[in-house]
């Protein structure tokens, strides 16, 4: 063979090679795209359960880079139920860090002389979730043991940390269960949650009704009647109190309907007037100190020249979100949503901290490249028929999160399936037990799940998948939702 000859075949053989080494490169470099189609075992009991595939809308990541493993309509807008919580509180850690703190405080416009308050009191409210009836004892302690024992004037209450202040004022009930806990409405000023707590405990011939709270100038009118029901059907037979407001501030709770012989229960009413409960709780609390106090409660804000008396500091936003995660707290949610707003720049833009706290969202989205279009926020809490989100989007704020320096904080707020939370009996004894962190989200017609998932070859997932159905249908999505966590754990076997 020439030289030249011989030049020319070694001129075609690297062409050649060079083709395939830059074919294999670009094969490399191209976009992965997510399977469409769902896993056998899942597309079989969504058939045997008699849902839709169009029903179910999900989103399967890496945890921390790489494409989607799986998208089935991943980013078709839907009802998320409680599964927006992650949004809520991932972006409210973020933002606000999590050692952040709410503050209440207790201030007087004048001072304190030979124990006496000639004076108004001021309770400012700084959002604290957890506000309990013990915290504001221990605040009230301490005022006494600063010598006050007569407060002559009103107790003020300022609600202004968020806007409105009063939001529950003349709100749209949500469902037919406007005393039940998930229900509350907060405000800057939430104590105890407005919630009256009560134990019933019967036997074979009468029926004890306590009121656990303290409150004063509260009778409890007992007319229920024994029912030979199962203890653990006691709701079937329970009737709302009725509420009587009565001369010199005192208010009549009249019990009515039925309760199984032999039984015990607690119940948790939102039943009084924001302000009505705040007084009964206060007078309460304030006697049992020793002390005397003849005032009204009225809104108003805190003087500028009013000296601060006591400050109460709440836990740290991580612990709070142990609560709202585990145990989907709709109400601390709602204030956790609220503060980004109270404590964002962008608040003097806004009249209404939700508005407010929406646009810090919006920003925060911005900022980490996830579109928000068609994104819908009425509260925060997934407590809505309005909000909307796709599967995607919610998946994107796991993954950033799975990415942030407040991981551990936030996976711990997740529940554990099979352990604790409202995932506590879902999952038992199998691949998924222990190995998953899910939030879970429910309301008449939509069943939701979105978190992290670990499989048997130690790589983490996220996993967002949100079925809107039927209301009759809801139930049967919970065991479609738990096949996907489990297929995923399994090593998708």
């Amino acid at each position: 063979m020439s030289p030249h000859s011989l030049h020319q075949t070694l001129a075609k053989r690297l062409s050649r090679a060079f083709f395939l080494v830059s074919l294999l490169s670009l094969s490399c470099h191209l976009p992965s795209f997510a399977q469409d189609s769902l896993p056998t075992n899942v597309d079989q009991l969504i058939k045997k359960t008699g849902l839709q595939a169009s029903q179910l809308h999900l989103q399967i990541l890496p945890a921390h880079e790489g494409q989607a493993l799986l998208s089935h309509q991943a980013e078709t807008l839907v009802s998320p139920a409680s599964t927006l919580k992650v949004l809520t509180s991932f972006i409210a850690l973020d933002e606000l860090g999590p050692n952040f703190r709410w503050k209440t405080q207790i201030y007087s416009d004048v001072p304190i002389k030979a124990a006496q308050l000639k004076g108004n009191l001021y309770l400012k409210g700084g959002g604290d979730p957890n506000f309990t009836w013990d915290k504001l004892s221990q605040m009230l302690r301490n005022l006494r043991q600063q010598g006050l024992r007569e407060i002559q004037g009103d107790i003020v209450l300022d609600r202004s940390y968020f806007q409105p202040s009063r939001p529950e004022i003349n709100a749209p009930a949500f469902d037919e269960n406007p005393d039940a806990y998930y229900n509350v409405i907060p405000d800057a000023l939430l104590i105890h949650s407005n919630i009256s707590a009560f134990n019933l405990t019967s036997d074979n011939t009468s029926i004890d009704i306590k009121l656990t709270t303290p409150q004063d100038n509260v009778r409890l009118i007992n007319q229920m009647k024994s029912s030979k029901a199962a203890c653990n059907q006691w709701k079937n037979g329970w009737l709302a109190p009725q509420i009587k407001l009565l001369e010199n501030q005192q208010i009549e709770l009249n019990f009515q309907g039925s309760f199984p012989k032999n039984c015990q229960a607690n119940i948790y009413l939102n039943l009084l007037e924001r302000n009505l409960y705040i007084g009964t709780v206060i007078r309460a609390l304030w006697r049992e100190l020793g002390g005397e106090w003849q005032g009204k409660i009225v809104d108003g804000n805190v003087p500028a020249n009013a000296k601060l008396l006591q400050q109460k500091d709440s836990e740290t936003l991580a612990d709070t979100l142990r609560i709202i995660n585990k145990f989907s707290d709709n109400a601390m949610t709602r204030i956790a949503f609220l503060t980004l707003g109270a404590e964002s720049t962008l608040a003097k833009n806004f009249a209404d901290t939700n508005q407010a706290a929406n646009a810090v969202v919006r920003e925060w989205f911005a900022k980490h490249r996830i579109p928000d279009q068609g994104l819908l926020i009425e509260n925060g809490s997934g407590l809505s028929r309005i909000d909307r989100i796709s599967s995607a989007q919610l998946a994107q704020i796991l993954r950033v999160a799975a990415n942030s320096n407040w991981y551990p904080e936030f996976a711990s707020s997740l529940p554990i399936v099979g352990v604790d939370g409202s995932m506590r009996n879902r999952l038992k004894n199998s691949s998924a037990e222990a190995r998953a962190r899910i939030k879970t989200g429910y309301l008449k017609n939509v069943m939701a799940i979105a978190g992290y998932v670990r499989d048997k070859q130690q790589k983490d997932w996220i996993v967002v998948a949100i079925m809107n159905t039927e209301e009759t249908a809801t139930s049967k999505a919970k065991a479609v939702l738990d096949e996907i966590i489990a297929w995923l754990a399994s090593g998708r076997e």
